[in-house]
């Protein structure tokens, strides 16, 4: 199994990194795909093992695509089969957005039970209620979920908590029902408003996306269109993170600066300073980080995504931080292997209390999800001495070539 070896004191990173399209708007975009019928093209598709595996469920289901560089061409005139074999969906939550589609194009969908990192419970109910709600009928069997749909009438949805998938599942659905559907406390990442946008350029009509109330007004068919993924504000997130940690002057290019406010805003109150022109930012750290308190929240607030990222910053800030966890409640699974190179965290019910160190040293540690493994990374680059990183596999499913990237930027990093 191959693994990453970052040599750490290499000095800060300088230069130019290129962000690739979000895989969490690429995602729901090709199972939105589905809908078409005819041929969409769709550009800035991040190269990732997540995206592999939804490009096979696709195929499984008779979608025919094909792969020019970061450009997806995806025919779903004819789909062949409404179910999405097991093999490929254990490998990947978001395997399920696919079921949204099927229902709305074939009234039918048979999926078994998502996979994915293992960051806390992400119950699946909250698609199954929308689903319900616009004419469904559901059965689950064993580790299978069954759909069936013979009238699809737009409905309004209370979504208890603000879920991206579930809001993407309904909307995608809605976009096909009879009337209107009301989606309440939606979520609104900037990936939902990707994901709105790409079916409106299709013919759809929502309205509200990027607000918690979206409003879906269902049409008859969806055409050919052609549309470009939003950068992965994640990505830029973590490369951020690394020039502040390693005191370093990086400009981050092909993002975009409203995705990334609650992120900034943090650095700079860590001591960086943070530059926008556009869609570039830089960023530049100072000696040494200070301490700050971190809180997630959903969008607006600061990503969860983000969150084992700053927590390897605040390892080696100044003064004590304090990092509170309300999405997920086992994202703090990292904290182990922190601690495994000299980091001072100490978990207390969905907060660590962190006590920054001056330095953190080298160990072999393991990526326990794919931020987790990002932030291992990070570490890895102040820590003394060589930081072997194994699990690799979770870093490949959110990350393009951020070996050669972190490489460009002058860091000791190599893969084997």
């Amino acid at each position: 199994m191959e693994k990453i070896y970052v040599t750490g004191k290499s000095g800060p990173l300088q230069g130019t990194v290129k962000v690739s399209g979000a895989k969490n708007a690429a995602l729901p975009i090709l199972a939105a795909a589905l809908l078409c019928k005819g041929t969409t093209i769709i550009d800035e598709v991040p190269q990732l093992e997540d995206v592999n595996v939804m490009r096979g469920v696709l195929e499984s289901l008779g979608a025919k695509v094909k792969v020019e560089g970061d450009t997806y061409i995806i025919d779903s005139s004819n789909l062949t089969s409404s179910t999405a074999p097991y093999e490929l969906v254990r490998k990947m939550r978001a395997s399920f957005l696919v079921m949204g589609p099927l229902l709305a194009r074939l009234k039918e969908a048979n999926i078994s039970m998502p996979g994915g990192c293992a960051i806390g419970t992400r119950p699946i109910d909250l698609h199954l209620k929308g689903f319900q709600a616009l004419g469904a009928k559901i059965q689950t069997d064993h580790g299978c979920i069954e759909g069936r749909v013979d009238n699809l009438v737009g409905n309004r949805v209370y979504l208890d908590f603000p879920s991206v998938g579930a809001t993407e599942n309904i909307m995608m659905l809605a976009t096909m029902a009879e009337g209107q559907t009301i989606i309440e406390n939606a979520a609104a990442e900037p990936e939902i408003v990707d994901l709105a946008n790409y079916l409106n350029s299709m013919g759809a009509k929502i309205r509200g996306a990027g607000t918690n109330v979206i409003k879906i007004t269902g049409v008859k068919e969806l055409t050919s269109n052609r549309y470009t993924v939003i950068p992965d504000r994640i990505e830029a997130g973590t490369y951020m993170v690394a020039a502040v940690i390693t005191g370093g002057d990086v400009l981050i290019t092909n993002c975009i600066y409203d995705h990334l406010k609650p992120v900034i805003a943090k650095l700079q109150e860590c001591g960086a300073k943070v530059f926008e022109d556009e869609n570039t930012i830089r960023v530049i750290g100072n000696n040494r980080p200070i301490g700050v308190d971190v809180k997630t929240l959903p969008y607006p607030g600061f990503p969860t995504d983000m969150q084992p990222q700053m927590t390897a910053l605040l390892a080696v800030a100044e003064g004590t931080s304090v990092v509170t966890e309300t999405v997920f409640e086992n994202r703090f699974m990292h904290v182990d292997e922190l601690k495994r190179m000299n980091a001072k965290i100490k978990i207390r019910e969905r907060s660590a209390v962190i006590t920054g160190v001056e330095s953190l040293k080298a160990a072999p540690v393991y990526a326990t999800d794919l931020r987790a493994g990002a932030a291992l990374i990070l570490a890895g680059l102040v820590a003394e001495g060589v930081t072997e990183i194994g699990n690799i596999h979770h870093i490949d499913r959110g990350y393009v070539d951020i070996v050669n990237k972190f490489k460009g930027l002058g860091a000791k990093i190599e893969r084997k």
